[in-house]
């Protein structure tokens, strides 16, 4: 095993690593430190261990390797920690080399290449898989396999992640364009060009429907750039940071090239990520500034809504709500009083607070399918800690919205899961029938 000395050897890391004054706040946050405790799996301990690899007292191995990649990489540190020590940034990094460290078997280099690098960066693949997987779901192949008990071959945690997938769209978002005459009559607030993402086109492609719909009620006029392609949040917090500026400098030439004063998401992971591309080029200029240009036009749905100034519904929908907040919503992005503030706004919908509603659900992008055992106890802790007088939980991030809807499903629970903007849109069609 290589030793610690080409870990993070650039002078701006040895930099990040001075700032942690190991105050130790970061220890009453963190979720991994919390369900272990164990100092070697919280921010401070990871800190600690990178910063002696980095330096050559400790081996780059799998001592240092195994807690980089157990972090959920939630940033729930990075919201408490009085010096701004950026422990994501750190993470990412330490992964980035990690892989050249360690030997991965031939099944994991396979299914790393596979969807990282063939699936995920590519519309026409994730296009097919789309298609594939709405056969299974309309036809009564699912009902067979579900019948044969096939699906008991299945870990636990991916058994629950079948039962509740949402059913796939006959079309994608992208194909599905608002027609201009479809479009805000009079003054628009703004031309946004809609991010779709890959997950998110394929099985919450409702939720951008939804989206589309809330932003031309209030007055934007919208698009969604077809040669769009993943934003690359994955293969970050996999460590395959060149893949990641691969697919990063697509987007910024695709969405520069519209003309939007605005590109918004929905999804907290993607946001989190595209806010932060110029991280991916510190060593490059020119796409350094190119991707600050295009970082400073991102925007969730919640954030814009309350930019451009949001048209309260004039109708009455009656719900009881509890909100979650996503960890790269809140976390990553600040974004924590825009969607309560939109849900407080639709008359009849009562929202109820959960306990600790920022503590992470487990999800975290792969987290859930790579380490499913720490992913299943911090979604018990979630689970524990909804009101129990609740219809539905709302929140800003599909990956969360699986995994609660998961563990609702384990404990035979009947909450309804949904996005923050499809609330805000029953309300506005609510309106329409009114009237």
């Amino acid at each position: 095993m290589d030793q610690g000395l080409s870990l993070h050897s650039d002078p701006i890391s040895k930099d990040l690593y001075s700032v942690c004054v190991h105050c130790g706040f970061c220890l009453e946050v963190c979720p991994t430190y919390q369900q272990l405790g164990n100092e070697n799996e919280s921010p401070r301990g990871r800190v600690y261990l990178m910063k002696a690899a980095a330096e050559g007292t400790l081996p780059f191995d799998e001592s240092v390797i195994d807690p980089v990649f157990n972090c959920l990489d939630c940033r729930a540190c990075e919201t408490v920690c009085p010096s701004g020590v950026q422990v994501g940034t750190l993470i990412e990094e330490a992964r980035g080399q990690a892989l050249s460290h360690i030997k991965q078997s031939g099944l994991e280099k396979f299914l790393h290449d596979l969807f990282l690098r063939k699936i995920f960066p590519s519309p026409g693949r994730l296009q097919r898989i789309r298609k594939l997987l709405r056969f299974y779901q309309v036809s009564h192949v699912q009902q067979v396999v579900r019948r044969s008990g096939a699906l008991r071959l299945l870990p636990t945690h991916l058994r629950e992640m079948e039962a509740v997938l949402p059913s796939v769209s006959r079309a994608s978002a992208r194909s599905v364009l608002p027609k201009e005459s479809e479009q805000t009559k009079g003054v628009t607030k703004g031309r946004i060009a809609l991010f779709t993402g890959c997950v998110m086109d394929v099985f919450f492609s409702e939720i951008h429907m939804a989206t589309v719909r809330v932003a031309l009620r209030n007055h934007l006029h919208v698009s969604v750039p077809k040669d769009q392609i993943c934003c690359g949040a994955l293969q970050i917090h996999a460590g395959d940071r060149e893949q990641a500026r691969m697919m990063a400098k697509h987007n910024i030439d695709v969405f520069l090239q519209s003309g939007a004063d605005y590109i918004v998401l929905n999804a907290a992971g993607c946001g989190a990520a595209m806010k932060e591309y110029k991280e991916l080029f510190h060593d490059d200029p020119v796409y350094r500034e190119r991707a600050e240009l295009f970082s400073s036009k991102v925007r969730d749905i919640a954030e814009i809504l309350l930019e451009v100034g949001y048209e309260k519904p004039k109708s009455r929908l009656e719900r009881t709500v509890t909100y979650h907040d996503a960890c790269h919503l809140a976390h990553a992005q600040n974004i924590r009083s825009a969607p309560r503030e939109l849900l407080r706004a639709i008359d009849g919908l009562t929202l109820i607070e959960m306990n600790d509603a920022d503590r992470c659900c487990g999800s975290a992008g792969i987290y859930n399918i790579t380490h499913p055992e720490m992913a299943a106890q911090l979604r018990e802790r979630k689970l524990a800690d909804l009101p129990h007088n609740v219809e539905v939980v709302a929140m800003g991030n599909p990956g969360c919205m699986l995994q609660i809807k998961a563990g609702l499903y384990a404990q035979g629970l009947t909450m309804d899961v949904v996005h923050t903007v499809e609330l805000l849109d029953e309300a506005y069609r609510l309106e329409r029938e009114v009237q």
